[in-house]
């Protein structure tokens, strides 16, 4: 087995892994992630959630609450191949650390549960990582519990997720108590011997598996068969075929994502972890094994990509930042070049050129200190102060525009304030420190009522951000009741003229400008004036006004969302048209035309999965009608049933108390934001009464 590694040492970027760990709540991510920090050589001992002695789980609201709250990145080697690894939250709350993670990774271990199976929030997850078009290879995890299912599990995996598991492993039971696998790519079964799981031997597969073993074994020919002309040959003359052709092969079809591979294990249990690690190395891929990074020339719109080449012109994505006590870290992930300690960076994203004053590895909140970094190497930059999660850096001299990660929507928000007005200045600074490292948190200052609103993505996450607040920040605070946050949109076309024009003796303001809006899913800017009616280089100004306009609709001042918005004609003034005068006409223009074009108000819709046991399946259904749900979709699993809904946030708060009261404290809930949706005639007076009593 391999040895430990303590050290940082440079490796040849095809022995690079850049690997997430990412899974519904609950199915072991972190426990998975503790084990191989241990079998590794990383730590010295394994950590428990359960205890609050996890490593990559470090915040204390973390490790009393059993949750990751903030992904955690850590460097460890196996069979010489350096794997960077990225443990994410499960909890929808916190679903930016996984966006962004999935975004600069190369491959994923996608862990699901052996007694629940794939669940809606395994959907959810399962889509970010298509999204980025992620190779992945799934763990079936907890397999020692009574209720798993593995086969179970590989057949959700086909009906809800619609993909093709290939099983390379499935579980070894005697008398019911799982002791090893049976791995069918190489045809033994491996039995783990002590407590810990550090011994661990290759036994002969035994007899009552051997006929299950060889249908899998067949069935991984038959697919990879596709990919390796080698195995084809051997197929068919009937020739014994090697475990590494097979792996070969199985390595190709996994990083084109054809298929998933699927092994078996019990996190907890210390079993089946080291061949978590031969499958990332085995199977996922290194840096030259995925597409070149694609971006943009900056201020076009030409493509260009950059090779995973340290020889290459520098590029690196910045996917996460951590305001630390000695100065700002921007994780990075580096696509092309290299960079040295000292070397001045380009930031793209602001136009503005730094010094990097040091390069760090990190392993969860500790820090060793690097020379340089490459292509294909993830590690934080000291010493970037203008820099935000999303910000390409690169060279000056040969820029290059990457996307950023996608961002949800926050979808609750409430008013907070210091409880002292001496901790004012310390308060405000301490939410835009929270704001630079978590974008889905938004800090607003209501104009009206002088309140500082924070949005958020559920009532943990504002939770989790009040307590960090207290612990770190030492601000208490007055928090009001979290509610809704509501969008507009319009439902009809209308048009509308905005003029600013004023004069006094010398230069003046002068902008003038008729808008059409029509009802658009996205929002659209088209100017179809002429040239001698509104000049182009007043087109910018116009749409910042419009963009400005949109901030706050008519209904309840809440964001606009969508419509196309059309420039029909205008007129300018030589002398006194200026930038901040088509700005100024443009948005009161808008407003003018967004009352006449039929406001409509928007509320978060969210999807639920709820397992209850059985006898209670019938107040749950009421509940849910109560609440203006929608049920679509209801599943017997043994003694539980699992139903599936939609249903407006404002009728969701505090749901997970009344679950528990309606249940006896034996159901639990999933929920996670689906859409906006327009809110029915019947209920929004009272909605609207509701906010402007807020």
């Amino acid at each position: 087995m391999p040895h430990s590694v303590h050290s940082i040492r440079r490796v040849h970027i095809p022995d690079i892994r850049n690997i997430g760990i990412i899974a519904h709540i609950d199915a072991g991510k972190t426990t998975l992630s503790e084990r191989i920090l241990f079998y590794t050589g990383k730590v010295h001992r394994m950590g428990e959630v359960d205890e609050g002695s996890t490593v990559m789980d470090f915040m204390d609201q973390e490790r009393e609450r059993g949750i990751t709250i903030m992904s955690a990145a850590t460097t460890i080697y196996w069979k010489s191949k350096r794997i960077n690894l990225i443990d994410t939250p499960g909890h929808v709350d916190f679903t930016v650390e996984v966006e962004r993670s999935l975004r600069i990774l190369d491959g994923g271990v996608v862990i699901f549960s052996g007694v629940e199976g794939v669940e809606a929030q395994s959907e959810t997850v399962w889509r970010q990582a298509n999204r980025y078009k992620l190779p992945r290879i799934t763990f079936i995890n907890k397999l020692d519990r009574k209720g798993a299912d593995f086969f179970g599990t590989v057949e959700m995996m086909k009906d809800r997720l619609k993909v093709t598991p290939l099983v390379l492993e499935f579980p070894l039971y005697r008398e019911d108590k799982l002791e090893g696998i049976i791995d069918v790519v190489d045809m033994k079964a491996w039995r783990w011997e002590d407590e810990k799981g550090i011994e661990y031997k290759a036994i002969p597969v035994p007899d009552e598996y051997v006929g299950t073993a060889r249908k899998y074994r067949e069935e991984v020919i038959d697919k990879v068969s596709l990919y390796d002309d080698e195995v084809v040959e051997k197929f068919l003359k009937e020739e014994e075929i090697e475990t590494s052709i097979l792996k070969r092969a199985i390595r190709k079809g996994t990083i084109k994502s054809d298929f998933y591979p699927v092994i078996a294990g019990s996190a907890l249990r210390n079993l089946g972890v080291q061949k978590v690690l031969d499958a990332i190395v085995d199977y996922l891929p290194s840096p030259l094994d995925v597409p070149p990074a694609s971006g943009k020339k900056p201020g076009t719109d030409e493509v260009e990509s950059r090779e995973s080449d340290p020889a290459g012109p520098f590029s690196a994505l910045v996917f996460k930042i951590v305001a630390d006590p000695h100065g700002k870290l921007a994780f990075v992930r580096v696509y092309s070049g290299e960079m040295h300690k000292g070397d001045k960076v380009f930031n793209v994203n602001t136009n503005r050129l730094e010094r990097l004053s040091k390069i760090i590895l990190v392993h969860a909140n500790k820090r060793h200190e690097v020379k340089s970094i490459e292509a294909g190497e993830i590690a934080a930059f000291v010493g970037l102060s203008d820099v935000a999660t999303g910000h390409t850096l690169t060279e000056s001299k040969n820029p290059i525009l990457f996307e950023p990660p996608q961002l949800p929507e926050p979808v609750i928000f409430t008013s907070v304030s210091p409880r002292t007005i001496a901790d004012q200045e310390k308060f405000i600074i301490a939410l835009n420190k929270i704001h630079e490292e978590d974008p889905t948190f938004i800090v607003k200052n209501d104009t009206d009522t002088g309140e500082t609103l924070i949005y958020g993505m559920g009532e943990l996450h504002l939770e989790v951000i009040m307590e960090r607040l207290r612990r770190e920040s030492r601000v208490d605070t007055r928090v009001r009741d979290p509610k809704v946050s509501y969008k507009e949109t319009f439902t009809q076309k209308a048009t509308a003229e905005g003029k600013f024009i004023k004069q006094s003796g010398g230069k003046g303001q002068y902008g003038d400008v008729e808008l059409l809006l029509e009802p658009s899913e996205k929002f659209e800017f088209v100017n179809e004036a002429k040239a001698n009616e509104v000049p182009k280089e007043f087109l910018g100004p116009i749409e910042e006004g419009i963009k400005e306009a949109m901030c706050s609709g008519s209904l309840g001042g809440f964001e606009v969302l969508g419509g196309k918005v059309t420039l029909i004609s205008g007129s300018y003034h030589e002398v006194d048209s200026t930038d901040i005068a088509y700005k100024i006409a443009a948005s009161k223009a808008y407003k003018e035309a967004y009352k006449k074009a039929n406001p409509v108000l928007l509320e978060p819709i969210m999807e639920i999965e709820i397992t209850v046991p059985n006898e209670y399946f019938g107040t749950i259904l009421d509940d849910i009608n109560t609440r203006r749900g929608d049920v679509r979709h209801v599943e017997h699993r043994g003694d539980v049933t699992v139903i599936e809904a939609l249903a407006p946030l404002a009728n969701l708060f505090g749901y997970a108390t009344d679950l528990r009261s309606l249940t006896s404290g034996r159901g639990v809930h999933f929920m996670q934001f689906y859409k906006y949706e327009q809110i029915p005639e019947k209920v929004l007076q009272k909605e609207l009464e509701s906010i402007r009593g807020y």
